[in-house]
């Protein structure tokens, strides 16, 4: 073959070939590309559809605890949420808490702090919103050894016991009237008076002691309002500055409130002690967190004044609609089931007697009572999605990618109803506890999580545990409950920042002591 047809028929391949070679190119070259660009991290755990741009918001009902449990039936027991610009991922087993928890606890032991919650801790310099790092540990430390520890406890007992002993008196002469009670005001009252006694009681006059009181539980009230109200600037970041439901310039009103409150406190504190002396002794929590502050002046991460407040204001808030919720939701269950009420009489008749009150002491050999609080917060957990965590890093959870910054659900509601995991689940059975010992409030077990777990866990489990199984155990040796004839305790359950009763409990104390001056 010539070389010109030789060129000729090389070209005529060519110009035959080239119009079906260039698709099948950019064809490999594209696969190639993908394969090289492709993330190598899991994909995002499944769930619902959404809108553009606002997500998943409009779909997301009240009582989220519930509808995050509906959604894992569906999903499965982790699933995404767009909530926003927020990416939202829920955990609803004991395996995937664990693997949050405690495989991976140190990358996901940060907060998505909500605005209005950085707006009345000074910033976020609380034990509950705080970053993890040295001033968190600091805090903690000071909090936990320090101030939360046994010794310190059992010298404000008789705080406790002073405002439990009113409430006594103040039911029995509502039952010696045959009038009914609010339960949950009742108690509220109680719990608020006695935290309120603890925090400042040492350091306030006693005449002032209760308008301070009034003005804190107003404002503390009103604070937890705001924490329970959904924030647009939340699920939308860049709108923040606008503040558009005036819930942050609210939170400040407040803030500035408590802080007013705490700045008179510490004044009277100051001069009380430059007046009779400082003999060392600390009577009230404002003491002794003002002690620590000044021994912990010189140290790398000092406590300043600012962290003493925040501490005291999550201390008001944690040990008064908490405990009072756990304790009202107790009651309900047992005013509804008068042979577990009974049972729990007849113990505290064989340790205490009717013949005499009770004393904190008398707690570790009241085994039921305490199984009562345990199912109490197995059934109703006081924050059922517990405090939202937030990854520092990308993770890997369940299977999943969980990216950095995403806020974190973990439905202790859903996971310590589990039909997998509990027998007869909706049942409120105390008895359940009562041959469990792996079951405590350690949070080293992942079915239980009343108080969260790691190194996030709440750090006031001590002092919650005294001031309900005390106050619980009280109410139930001295008076028999009952409702008025015809109607029934409602049990259903009032989503917020804390899991509440939607009914109040409204009862007749009766009491039930052989001798009327146990009341006095």
């Amino acid at each position: 073959m010539s070389p010109i047809l030789t060129l000729f028929t090389e070209n005529t391949i060519l110009i035959n070939v080239q119009p079906y070679a260039i698709p099948v190119l950019i064809a490999i070259l594209s696969i190639l590309w993908y394969l090289f660009k492709r993330s190598p991290h899991p994909p995002l755990p499944p769930g619902p559809l959404g809108l553009p741009i606002v997500g998943n918001l409009p779909f997301l009902d009240p009582d989220l605890h519930t509808y995050f449990t509906k959604l894992a039936q569906i999903h499965g027991p982790i699933f995404k949420l767009n909530l926003g610009s927020k990416l939202t991922i829920v955990v609803n087993s004991p395996a995937l808490a664990q693997e949050i928890l405690k495989d991976q606890d140190n990358n996901f032991s940060n907060r998505d702090v909500p605005l209005t919650a950085r707006a009345y801790t000074y910033g976020g310099l609380d034990l509950v919103w705080l970053p993890y790092g040295a001033e968190y540990r600091m805090l903690r430390k000071v909090c936990v050894l320090k101030l939360l520890n046994r010794k310190t406890l059992d010298s404000f007992y008789e705080l406790r016991r002073k405002e439990i002993r009113e409430t006594t008196r103040y039911l029995y002469q509502k039952g010696q009237e045959e009038s009914l009670v609010n339960v949950g005001d009742q108690l509220f009252l109680a719990m608020m008076n006695l935290t309120m006694n603890m925090l400042l009681g040492g350091s306030v006059n006693a005449e002032e002691m209760e308008s301070v009181g009034t003005e804190f539980k107003g404002v503390i009230s009103e604070i937890i309002r705001l924490l329970g109200e959904p924030n647009i600037s939340d699920f939308f970041p860049m709108l923040a500055r606008f503040d558009l439901q005036g819930l942050v310039k609210k939170m400040h009103v407040c803030s500035r409130g408590v802080d007013a409150i705490l700045d008179r406190a510490i004044e009277q504190m100051q001069r009380l002690r430059s007046k009779d002396g400082d003999d060392g002794e600390c009577k009230d929590f404002l003491q002794h967190l003002m002690k620590l502050k000044e021994q912990e002046a010189d140290s790398e991460v000092p406590v300043t004044v600012n962290h003493v407040k925040a501490v005291l204001v999550d201390m008001v808030i944690g040990g008064t609609d908490t405990s009072t919720n756990t304790i009202e939701f107790a009651m309900a269950e047992l005013i509804r089931n008068p042979e577990l009420m009974k049972r729990a009489q007849q113990e505290l008749d064989e340790v205490v007697g009717k013949d005499n009150i009770v004393e904190e002491s008398h707690i570790t050999r009241l085994p039921y009572i305490v199984a009562i609080m345990k199912e109490t917060l197995r059934l109703y957990p006081t924050i059922p999605l517990l405090v939202p965590h937030c990854p520092t890093e990308t993770a890997v959870v369940g299977g999943y990618t969980i990216p950095k910054n995403t806020k974190i659900f973990i439905n202790a509601w859903c996971i310590q109803r589990d039909q997998n995991t509990w027998d007869n689940p909706t049942e409120f059975c105390p008895e359940r506890f009562l041959n469990n010992k792996s079951c405590d409030f350690s949070g080293t077990d992942y079915r239980f999580l009343p108080f969260g777990s790691g190194r996030r866990m709440c750090a006031g489990v001590a002092l919650a545990e005294r001031m309900v199984l005390y106050t619980l155990a009280t109410l139930l040796h001295s008076f028999d409950w009952k409702i008025p004839e015809g109607q029934v305790v409602e049990l259903e359950e009032k989503f917020g920042i804390v899991l509440k009763l939607k009914t109040p409990l409204v009862a007749l104390p009766i009491p039930r002591l052989s001798n009327l001056y146990l009341y006095l």
